[in-house]
């Protein structure tokens, strides 16, 4: 492991230390209301320890790029520890994924709100309530759509996956990517927004001239969509996993 002097690791701290409130207030706009921006901070504070700790320049990334990574995945931590998520949000969003996979693998063609409502046997408010309800609810990222079976620590510089791993991730994210190119054209929109420009729901909602909530059903819908499209991929990918 990498060991730089302690006055240099004080000094990485020092500099970035601005790094850590900018993070935290961007999360703040992606992240549930009774989220505090002060817990980020602390937790991103430690994470930036940690970084200035281990980070070793001869793989190449920079220190803002790896502080960054570790600073993130240690709000993120916070996040989900402090989970205030009831059981029956996370159990609904299990029967929206159900249905939706049911009526797809049946008819062929993308589920419709109204199909997967009356699947579900609710009516379509009821539905989209689930939907928004599961969004909110989740630190979303695409390692969430699977229930953390990867925590995102083995990309960070340094820590490379072994071969067969690499490989499975390499398949994996190709696969999500031809699903996120199959969705509607409006929840692909959201998606691309919400992941690749980083804007807020509030934000998207002023891009697409809808209110906030309808962008919070058709996220949630899209990470339903593709939760339920690639459950067969991660489930065989763990069963590999458990054999390797």
């Amino acid at each position: 492991m990498y060991t730089a002097d302690p006055s240099d690791r004080n000094r990485l701290v020092d500099q970035h230390l601005p790094l850590v409130k900018r993070i935290a207030y961007h999360l703040m706009g992606r992240l549930p209301a009774d989220i505090q921006v002060d817990d980020l901070i602390q937790s991103g504070v430690l994470g930036l320890l940690e970084a200035a700790r281990h980070y070793d320049p001869a793989h190449g990334a920079s220190f803002e790029t790896y502080a960054g990574i570790r600073i993130r995945g240690a709000m993120l931590d916070e996040v989900r520890r402090s989970d205030w998520t009831p059981r029956s949000v996370h159990r609904n969003a299990r029967r929206v994924t159900e249905a939706l996979r049911s009526v797809e693998n049946r008819k062929g063609r993308e589920a419709q709100p109204a199909e997967i409502a009356a699947e579900l046997g609710v009516r379509i408010d009821e539905y989209l309530k689930m939907v928004s309800d599961s969004t909110s609810a989740r630190v979303l990222s695409f390692d969430d759509l699977f229930d953390g079976e990867t925590d995102g620590e083995g990309r960070m510089p340094g820590r490379e996956p072994g071969p067969l791993q690499a490989l499975q991730e390499e398949d994996f994210h190709k696969a999500l990517a031809r699903e996120i190119e199959r969705l509607p054209e409006r929840e692909g929109l959201v998606m691309s927004l919400y992941y690749d420009d980083e804007l807020n729901l509030r934000e998207i909602g002023e891009v697409l001239g809808v209110s906030e909530s309808r962008v919070c059903q058709l996220h949630g819908q899209a990470l339903m969509r593709l939760r339920a499209r690639m459950t067969q991929w991660s489930t065989e990918t763990s069963v590999h996993r458990r054999r390797a």
